[in-house]
């Protein structure tokens, strides 16, 4: 078997726009994920218990169902009722999903911090808003950041599933050159090689971050 990567440097463009398609939609639903998470995770510690229900309920269907069966529940069952875009149902999707599991990452930076935390403040004059917002979340966000960057990670590679609905990613753009080069073996080589780079730069910048972080708190 001979290997021919001329077929990677001569769709190299191709490659690329799909990649950065990649990044653009990971982005996009990372920022509509983000308020879904941070509602939702309040809501799983809220003292009202349908508030906790609901938002509980949410995190585990979400947290149950395949990100798969999602997309092509909201591309198809939604398109039965109203037209929905593949970029439209690709966001919807990634950001639903990554939002259950960003709300476990808020909730859990929230909790981790001391329950003696609120309580002093509260005894100096604080309302309990006041107490969450200048208190408790600046402790949480440095425990949250963390596994959130990292969740960001999984929300780019988890993208490559929007190629099934239509999605015009790196993996679609993949799957047409196979097609028409039937040099599998070279361009998924090359897509591996390119998700990685993607990951491994972000975290990297994610290591940056952290570092800074830590510098400060020291």
């Amino acid at each position: 078997m001979s290997w021919d990567w001329s077929v990677v440097s001569d769709n190299w463009e191709v490659l690329m726009l799909g990649a950065w398609f990649t990044i653009k939609i990971s982005f996009i639903a990372l920022i509509f994920s983000l308020p879904i998470g941070i509602i939702v995770g309040f809501g799983r510690i809220a003292k009202n218990p349908v508030i906790r229900f609901l938002a509980g309920a949410y995190v585990e269907i979400m947290r149950g169902v395949p990100l798969l069966v999602l997309l092509m529940w909201i591309y198809i069952g939604l398109g039965d009722v109203v037209n929905v875009e593949t970029t439209v149902a690709a966001v919807v999707g990634l950001a639903t999903f990554n939002g259950a599991f960003l709300a476990e990452i808020f909730r859990a930076g929230v909790q981790a911090v001391p329950k003696g935390q609120m309580e002093a403040a509260r005894a100096s004059g604080m309302t309990s808003a006041q107490a969450m917002r200048y208190i408790i979340l600046p402790q949480a966000v440095r425990r949250i950041m963390p596994p959130s960057a990292s969740q960001f990670i999984m929300l780019i590679k988890d993208s490559s599933l929007i190629s099934v609905i239509g999605g015009v990613d790196l993996m679609l753009k993949g799957k047409n050159l196979v097609a028409t080069t039937l040099k599998p073996l070279e361009i998924y080589t090359a897509i591996a090689v390119i998700y990685f780079i993607m990951t491994f730069v972000l975290s990297l910048v994610i290591r940056y971050f952290e570092k800074r972080m830590m510098d400060k708190e020291q």
